[in-house]
């Protein structure tokens, strides 16, 4: 196989497909695997230009994510791609104690070894932009919602495990690695290629920077640091870095591959959707659907926690959710929404997504047992990647575009009901209040 131009590991399964969608709008080849794939299971995909892996370490300590993405690090490298990328979401989620992004950088750097670091969270196509090191976030990926500091964020502060409680991503990356930031400031990156170089390059010749953090408002500002980055990589030393999939947006706008050309999403007679989501946009969005058709099965967080109620409550809600299909209902199962399910997912901590996630899944599997459909939806970034493994997904390939970040899939999944099936990977924040009509009609 020819070494891919990328492979990137995403900390979880719904930040993978939004890496996944920009890398195929710009017509670049590529599959998201469940772990690093084999030469044999690379074999089912022919000419991929990128290889993508759909991890679990947002929801991780600091100790874990070591364990997980060293050998994993290891793994893309021995690939050959020239850009090995830890993918991230946009609102950088993270803490020192969960989910740790600067504990990811600390990790690379011994394995990859490379000049430099590049980290960049701007992802101007979903609503995210970094200004003098500050980032910004639009409320409701794909909507027309305020863009406020992520500290004033009304969800992005409020989350129940990583609150962002500083936007300037320099202090909060501090908290986590030791290594020194330099700021590539939106000056610097409005400057003319050769000079933007240069400026790099005296930023990196002063010595001790460890990582440069990346300023973009625009999908220009990105081209620049596409091109930046280009210069450094090589096959033989890749470049690895961190950030939003602002960074498959820019290294596919200069590999000039060609546009991809958009299937039409078909509407799906009904679809199965699985939530471990707190955002409050996802609460929203179910509320909408459940006011206007859509059957509601609602998971009690209390008996999820509990190692004596949880086998009975995943199976009464597959039995719940497989009677609503059978009817012809489309249906929501969901874990927390607001109020005293929220405290307990948020005392949890490392492990709601493990508990919540591995829940929702399995209710998903058993219900699909019981009746075939086309289209299924998993909303929230923390439990994805646990609700993609517990349906026993092994890969996934886009198909088309359906909202910004969350593209339709097909789902791989040997020995599953899931296999050969129209999947969705939804983050909390994306979307406007009719998004799960959207997944079930296809249209926007």
């Amino acid at each position: 196989m020819k070494s891919p131009l990328l492979a990137f590991y995403g900390d979880d399964f719904t930040g993978s497909t939004d890496a996944l969608e920009q890398l195929a709008l710009m017509g670049v080849r590529a599959a998201l695997f469940i772990e690093p794939p084999t030469a044999r299971r690379l074999a089912r995909f022919k000419n991929l230009q990128a290889i993508g892996v759909a991890g679990m370490t947002r929801s991780m300590t600091p100790d874990a994510m070591e364990r997980e993405l060293r050998p994993a690090f290891k793994k893309l490298k021995a690939l050959g791609a020239r850009h090995v990328h830890y993918k991230v979401c946009s609102t950088f989620d993270s803490s020192p104690g969960i989910g740790s992004i600067g504990r990811a950088i600390d990790v690379a750097a011994e394995i990859f070894r490379a000049p430099f670091v590049p980290v960049l969270a701007a992802a101007p196509a979903l609503g995210r932009f970094t200004i003098f090191g500050t980032q910004f976030a639009r409320y409701g990926i794909g909507t027309k919602g305020e863009i406020h500091r992520l500290d004033r964020h009304p969800s992005i502060s409020k989350h129940p495990v990583t609150p962002m409680t500083e936007a300037d991503l320099r202090a909060h990356l501090s908290r986590q690695t030791r290594k020194k930031i330099a700021l590539f400031d939106i000056l610097k990156v409005m400057l003319p290629s050769d000079l933007a170089r240069a400026e790099l390059e005296r930023t990196l010749a002063g010595g001790g920077v460890d990582v440069v953090l990346f300023d973009a408002l625009t999908a220009e500002h990105l081209v620049v640091i596409a091109k930046l980055m280009e210069h450094f990589a090589t096959e033989k030393r890749p470049l690895f870095s961190a950030g939003s999939s602002g960074i498959e947006t820019a290294l596919a706008a200069i590999w000039g591959k060609k546009q991809f050309s958009p299937k039409r999403v078909r509407p799906a007679k009904q679809i199965l959707v699985g939530s471990g989501s707190c955002s409050p946009v996802t609460a929203q969005q179910i509320a909408w659907a459940v006011k206007n058709g859509f059957a509601e099965v609602a998971l009690s967080t209390k008996a999820l926690v509990s190692e004596q109620k949880r086998e009975k409550e995943i199976g009464r809600a597959a039995e719940a959710a497989a009677k609503f299909l059978k009817a012809g209902r489309s249906v929501i199962v969901h874990t927390t929404r607001r109020g005293a399910d929220e405290q307990v997912a948020a005392q949890l901590k490392h492990d709601s997504g493990r508990i919540l996630g591995a829940a929702v899944g399995a209710v998903l599997r058993r219900a699909l047992e019981q009746v075939k459909i086309q289209r299924v939806c998993i909303a929230g970034g923390d439990t994805s990647s646990f609700a993609a493994r517990a349906l026993g997904i092994e890969a996934v390939e886009m198909i088309a575009p359906l909202t910004p970040g969350a593209p339709l899939c097909r789902a791989f999944a040997a020995n599953s009901p899931a296999d050969d099936m129209e999947i969705i990977f939804k983050g909390g924040q994306v979307g406007g209040e009719n998004y799960f009509n959207i997944v079930k009609t296809g249209k926007s």
